[in-house]
């Protein structure tokens, strides 16, 4: 009898296949058909040894296999004795064994399963995307390299820039860092912290805080950010300067 394997993934599948040349790994879900023979078509589950139980032939290697590889080797299992000329044809029916790491500053991190190619835009809004509080950057960390970890503009991304929506590769990681923050206190209308994407001018984070208030003066801002050896410098700046991580931005009030 067929053995069919219950689903394991809380995150719904998508119709996304690979193709024919897709490499069958363990938990995999193999629907396998034989042409006029409906006792043995069904869904089988790959072991955690990479392989199955088949009916008449027994355990069959599938893990390390393409799809027509396990066809072929079921093929010919069957015509040796048992069925006349068979027909088989393999399709998984649930992708279980390639899988990917979302962490970071998304709303629902975790552990997926891919279902077909997938591109990292399509991963993080499976993951759904990335949090307000997400920095600037999206890095993936990939399997075998991790000393050469891809760095993508997530603006870019979000932006639609086909360069930046690479591939997502069975065993990658994805991990969105925290957003930079900043303080923003005195004459604003809003003060309190914000998060930061780099190249956050001055004005950008006063917006952010609601703006000037009435007794606001553009021309009295200053910034309290930590030196190199920690310790804490006051300085003038610009509203075009950008801000850096930890900046406590103050706003005074008009002199009249």
């Amino acid at each position: 009898m067929a053995a069919t394997a219950s689903a394991q993934s809380s995150r719904p599948e998508r119709n996304t296949r690979f193709g024919a040349d897709y490499v069958v790994g363990h938990e995999d879900v193999l629907a396998i058909q034989v042409w006029n023979q409906p006792s043995l078509s069904g869904k089988y589950s790959v072991d955690a040894d990479g392989k199955l139980n088949f009916p008449l032939v027994g355990r069959v290697a599938a893990q390390g296999l393409t799809i027509d590889q396990v066809g072929e080797s079921l093929t010919k299992q069957l015509q040796a004795g048992y069925v006349k000329e068979p027909h088989v044809s393999v399709a998984v029916e649930q992708y279980r064994s390639r899988q990917i790491v979302v962490t970071g500053e998304v709303k629902e991190p975790g552990r997926y399963m891919m279902t077909g190619r997938a591109t990292l835009l399509e991963t993080l809004a499976q993951a759904g995307s990335p949090t307000p509080t997400a920095g600037s950057e999206v890095i993936v960390m990939r399997r075998g390299d991790g000393a050469n970890a891809i760095r993508v503009d997530l603006a870019a991304l979000e932006a639609g820039v086909l360069t930046n929506n690479i591939e997502v590769l069975d065993g990658d990681t994805i991990m969105v860092p925290k957003a930079e923050q900043v303080f923003v206190f005195g004459q604003v209308r809003s003060p309190g912290s914000y998060a930061v994407r780099k190249g956050t001018t001055i004005l950008q984070a006063l917006a952010l805080a609601g703006g000037l208030t009435d007794r606001g003066s553009p021309r009295r801002v200053r910034v309290v950010r930590t030196a190199a050896g920690g310790e804490k410098q006051e300085r003038k700046v610009g509203l075009q300067d950008a801000v850096q991580n930890g900046d406590s931005i103050i706003v005074e009030e008009r002199v009249f």
